[in-house]
């Protein structure tokens, strides 16, 4: 049995698909099926690391970008794209998977592209509540759709779609409470605020995040992911800023929260400030209340539509860029971290809205097409 694995181009697209691949080798163990393969196909390994630990072979596939704007680039990742699709036919021919995942992305299309003409059994996952131009397309000829908010269901045949939620990392499910505080050199009695701008990192947030340090650190600690491109940039700003003041050291930056720094940052967090991409699943998941903060101009606005499909749980508070300032921040802490019945209450909303099950259950279907599709 044979599955090939394609996505990427961002942790939000990478992370879920690592998630898939640790249920389906879970589920090849337990239901003592041989000579099972996982293979990953894009232009990047993205983390190797975790590909190496989970027995996936890597297959470079070069993938071009369609931006939604004017660029002379547009022209050339055309040809990169034709490239990637004759390159791609080329190899999952030699592979020949018994069913080919997607996840998205612009990174997914050649190897989506050389499986629709070879015949091979397609299953997707859409974390958004508005899917992508690959996945809008995919989903055409997809033998099974999965989704993570029930809206997203109108934009596929409603036959193929499952409402499963968006799969997490079995190692992130859970945060650790124990031994944060000293993990991470916090102080145990003064609230911390745990601030994720995504992968990349957001540069509206940091600096949002830096005007309002001087009044955030009189009252709290602050945990802020800042992505790496930022973080000399943020910690100079964030040492002029808070200059001499007396609660500098409750200030914690970080460029990348690894696994278990995340889920330290996770126990010790009162609040979560955040982007609205596949994070929302893992703040969910911790059952942390979180302050949402929207990209205004993402792809078919879909993060606005992610927070607001996440507010309506009762799990988080949206605040939109256009509003967004560093006096907003400091209030919506104020008012969370003062009103201990609001958070319970969006602690037990997050924790309803999170689905534990996911990636069991995408990783269930895979497997049954494949053992279909070898038979």
């Amino acid at each position: 049995m044979k599955i090939l694995l394609t996505g990427g181009g961002s942790g939000g697209h990478f992370y879920p698909i690592i998630a898939v691949a640790q249920e389906i080798n879970k589920q090849i163990k337990e239901r003592k099926l041989l000579n099972a393969e996982l293979f990953y196909m894009a232009p990047t390994p993205y983390n190797p690391s975790l590909l190496f630990e989970n027995g996936i072979t890597f297959k470079q596939v070069s993938a071009g970008k369609v931006r939604r704007y004017f660029s002379l680039l547009n022209f050339f990742d055309f040809f990169k794209t034709l490239f990637g699709v004759i390159s791609a036919t080329f190899k999952v021919f030699s592979i020949y998977p018994d069913v080919v995942f997607g996840k998205g992305g612009y990174v997914s299309f050649p190897p989506l592209f050389a499986a629709r003409l070879l015949k091979i059994p397609i299953v997707i996952h859409e974390s958004d509540t508005v899917p992508g131009r690959v996945n809008k397309w995919a989903g055409k000829f997809a033998t099974k759709i999965a989704i993570s908010y029930p809206e997203t269901a109108e934009f596929f045949p409603k036959e193929k779609v499952a409402f499963t939620g968006n799969p997490i990392r079995e190692e992130l499910v859970m945060p650790l409470t124990s031994g944060a505080h000293e993990f991470l050199q916090l102080e145990k009695n003064i609230p911390v605020i745990l601030i994720l701008g995504g992968s990349q990192g957001s540069q509206i947030i940091n600096e949002t995040i830096i005007d309002a340090l001087p009044k955030l650190v009189e009252k709290y600690q602050v945990i802020h992911q800042t992505g790496k491109n930022n973080f000399e940039q943020v910690v100079e700003t964030a040492n002029v800023v808070l200059g001499n003041s007396s609660y500098k050291e409750r200030y914690r930056p970080f460029d990348y929260l690894n696994v278990l720094s995340m889920r330290m940052a996770a126990g010790a967090a009162s609040v979560v400030i955040s982007r609205a991409g596949s994070s929302i699943f893992e703040i969910a998941a911790w059952g942390v209340p979180s302050i949402i903060i929207p990209i205004a101009d993402s792809n078919g606005d879909h993060q606005r539509k992610n927070a607001f499909a996440y507010a309506r749980a009762g799990a988080c508070k949206v605040v939109e860029e256009s509003n967004l300032s560093d006096s907003i921040v400091i209030a919506e802490c104020d008012r969370l971290i003062d009103n201990q019945s609001e958070r319970e209450v969006m602690s037990a909303s997050a924790k309803a809205f999170f689905k534990k099950d996911a990636g069991e259950k995408i990783a269930r279907e895979i497997i049954n097409i494949a053992l279909s599709h070898e038979a």
